[in-house]
């Protein structure tokens, strides 16, 4: 299952992600991402031009809740071309920014709201979301099933899965134990999100530095029973 490393505490970017980019560079991860808040358009350039620098991959998450801000994102996401744009909820204005080029859009299935992100939503309102998105032309979609309000965060990641069919799905949010990792996994997901976990040291508690989360997470990530 992949591993994709966000730049990121408690749904924003952190203020240094530059100078932990330097850090984790030698450790050759391949997917690194941030989100829409805590950072400016010419930072998140800059971060994103020296992620592909390190040989990884961009993940931009839209964690913004209005039109306004979230479509601006996305444009600032298409200008800089992201590889991969996670979140929002405005899916087809979304995609009609990003027509014709290379990034590759995964929503929000649910009804996200606040900053954190909380979901409401039942595994029928998922699945039929993913459903739709895949009708759309969205390349997966990016859940917040561990954020979820009143549902079990596997039985809304099983319901994903079924609405995604073979597209591709992530999960994103408080996937900050191996047992998760492991749950997650044999959900049905086929990545996972991971952030704040890494710089509140609070995935290991053995592994005091974010470098040794980081290597915890991706050991576990590389070695689940269930690996995709």
């Amino acid at each position: 299952m992949e591993f994709i490393f966000m730049l990121t505490r408690q749904d924003r970017t952190i203020a240094d992600a530059e100078a932990m980019l330097d850090l984790i560079v030698p450790m050759r991860l391949k997917h690194i991402g941030f989100k829409d808040v805590g950072i400016s358009a010419v930072a998140l350039r800059s971060l994103a031009d020296r992620i592909r620098a390190a040989g990884a991959s961009t993940y931009l998450e839209v964690v913004s809740t209005c039109a306004e801000d979230a479509l601006k994102s996305a444009r600032c996401a298409a200008e800089t071309g992201i590889d991969h744009l996670l979140g929002g909820t405005f899916v087809r204005e979304t995609l009609q920014i990003l027509k014709g080029l290379t990034t590759r859009y995964y929503p929000f299935p649910g009804f996200p709201t606040g900053h954190p992100t909380r979901l409401a939503g039942m595994p029928d309102d998922i699945e039929q979301h993913c459903r739709t998105f895949v009708d759309q032309g969205c390349a997966g979609a990016d859940l917040l099933a561990y954020r979820a309000t009143v549902a079990d965060p596997i039985a809304l990641i099983e319901a994903a899965r079924r609405g995604l069919g073979d597209q591709r799905l992530i999960v994103a949010g408080s996937v900050d134990s191996p047992a998760r990792i492991e749950a997650v996994a044999a959900a049905g997901a086929d990545a996972f999100t991971v952030g704040t976990a890494v710089f509140s040291g609070t995935y290991l508690a053995s592994a005091g530095s974010p470098l040794s989360q980081l290597e915890a997470i991706r050991r576990d990530a590389e070695t689940s029973a269930y690996h995709l």
